[in-house]
């Protein structure tokens, strides 16, 4: 499969580099999607406050 160690080498740097660009693109991601709370879908609507009014 490698002819040297340095291709060995090199391969698994490019590997690496991957895993860290792919893992840099998922957290820009997670970074622009809006939050949301886990217990979402449990919550009540919010009753608007005296400010709000």
């Amino acid at each position: 499969m490698f002819v040297t160690d340095s291709e060995f080498f090199l391969s698994l740097h490019r590997t690496h580099a991957n895993e860290l660009r792919a893992e840099a693109a998922r957290e820009r991601l997670a970074r622009t999607l809006p939050r949301r709370s886990a217990r979402d879908w449990l919550t009540r609507r919010r009753r608007p406050t005296h400010s709000e009014v």
